[in-house]
């Protein structure tokens, strides 16, 4: 089975690449600045809005899915570090705001429309559309917002917070009067653009050369679907067992409606691949209804959710859908029959939700341990019942960790009980590879 080396540290150093380019427009601003300073409450509350400004900057850079970047660190973690910075910007921006006007109150000219009507619109505009981020992104499913409307909607109006932002401070002129410092802060926003209109608009285009055709559309048990797919006119994606690809289905890639889905099927199989995908919502809600014969159009692989090279021992515990990704694994590994030994908990609602049980089950070999866990089984049941708990772990994970990688995937509350369990059990985070559903 292909298999790649994940690089343990790799999104400590993102992280630490970021944080070094928000320092650094600090010191770009700050740089043979000629007038002094207006205390310390003004320039805290200047610098927090820079800092805002250049981390919601680097949110176009963190979606824009560089399969050469998912491959150092993995595009669900950069998804997830992408969502925390989101919080973080609106916060840095709200603080800029409010500290601002705490230390100077003469400043709520800015937002007084009888002083300026076009810079109080524009302000009261990125305000408003703080809020709509905010609570769209919390709220989302509450508020009955479809995934492809959302995604579509949240770009634009971090677009226009970025566009108004930039203005703002060209306006203001008091750290960027000189015009080398207004070409650092309009290109690196032009830099921002281009790679929103990147991820948005170039590379759906670019996949329209790659179409590839649905073959098979099959009911699998748990309200799930496999779709089947042949590449048309092309060899097709080369991925490693464990990595998902954005799915566009019919019309133009061009459109918003994209998801992110595992691969199901073995590398073996290549270049045909298949996708499962359960009813959850929103799109996939109708998956049962694609038509064979339909087009449909993937970007990827992404993610490092696979198996590494030194690798002597594997353990996957998932719930619900989250045993797709562990499906493509565990049957690339039956197909080249390797003996490295795995254990699987797999923990679902009730037996008829457990998609590929049965296949599980049958096809299982001598170097493989299945453990069901069912939340509330039927009567005749004789396996694991209940939660995955960290007494259900402590029960079937090895006792000696040297070797082993652990794979984690399903609901949320399950990824934090095993997580936090795996912590305490002081297993290296190296050697743990995590997957959640929600990683857009």
């Amino acid at each position: 089975m292909p298999r790649v080396s994940r690089f343990p540290h790799s999104l400590i150093i993102t992280k630490a690449l970021y944080l070094g380019l928000v320092t650094l427009a600090l010191v770009v601003a700050a740089a043979g600045h000629p007038h002094p300073g207006r205390g310390f409450a003004v320039e805290l509350g200047v610098g927090i809005g820079f800092v805002g400004f250049v981390m919601l900057a680097c949110q176009f850079a963190l979606t824009a899915k560089f399969r050469w970047l998912s491959r150092v660190v993995g595009l669900d973690d950069l998804l997830h570090f992408h969502r925390q910075i989101g919080f973080a910007s609106l916060v840095f921006i709200v603080l800029h705001v409010g500290i601002l006007l705490a230390a100077q109150p003469e400043y709520v000219r800015y937002l007084d429309p009888r002083v300026n009507i076009p810079r109080a619109l524009a302000l009261w505009t990125v305000l408003l559309a703080l809020a709509t981020l905010l609570v769209t992104t919390v709220r989302r499913t509450e508020l009955g917002l479809s995934y492809e409307w959302w995604r579509l909607g949240h770009g634009l109006l971090a677009f226009l917070i970025l566009f108004i932002g930039l203005v703002h401070i060209l306006q203001v002129g008091w750290y960027v009067a000189t015009p080398a410092k207004q070409a650092f802060w309009i290109g690196g926003t032009l830099l921002a653009v281009g790679l929103l209109v990147w991820t948005r608009l170039v590379k759906p285009f670019r996949t329209r050369r790659r179409p590839w055709t649905v073959t098979e559309v099959r009911r699998e048990r748990g309200r799930s679907w496999t779709l089947a797919l042949e590449p048309r006119g092309h060899e097709g994606i080369s991925f490693h067992p464990g990595q998902f690809v954005w799915l566009a289905i019919e019309d133009s890639p061009l459109l918003h409606i994209q998801h992110p889905f595992s691969i199901a099927s073995a590398a073996t199989e290549a270049p045909d691949i298949e996708l499962t995908i359960k009813e959850l919502g929103d799109h996939t809600s109708r998956i049962g209804e694609v038509e064979p014969g339909t087009s449909a159009f993937l970007d990827g692989p992404f993610g490092d959710f696979v198996l590494d090279d030194n690798a002597e021992e594997a353990v996957f515990i998932v719930g619900g859908v989250g045993i797709t990704p562990v499906m493509s694994i565990l049957r690339t590994l039956r197909r080249e029959g390797a003996t490295l030994p795995r254990t699987l908990i797999y923990g679902v609602p009730r037996v008829d939700e457990a998609t590929f049980l049965d296949e599980l089950e049958e096809e299982a070999t001598t170097h493989e341990s299945i453990v069901p866990v069912v939340e509330d089984p039927p009567a005749h049941w004789q396996g694991e019942a209940g939660r995955v708990t960290p007494e259900l772990l402590d029960r079937h994970l090895p006792r000696d960790h040297a070797g082993v990688r652990y794979f984690v995937c399903g609901p949320e509350p399950m990824m934090d009980v095993v997580e936090g369990h795996l912590r305490r059990r002081d297993i290296p985070l190296s050697r743990t590879y995590s997957e959640r559903f929600n990683i857009a």
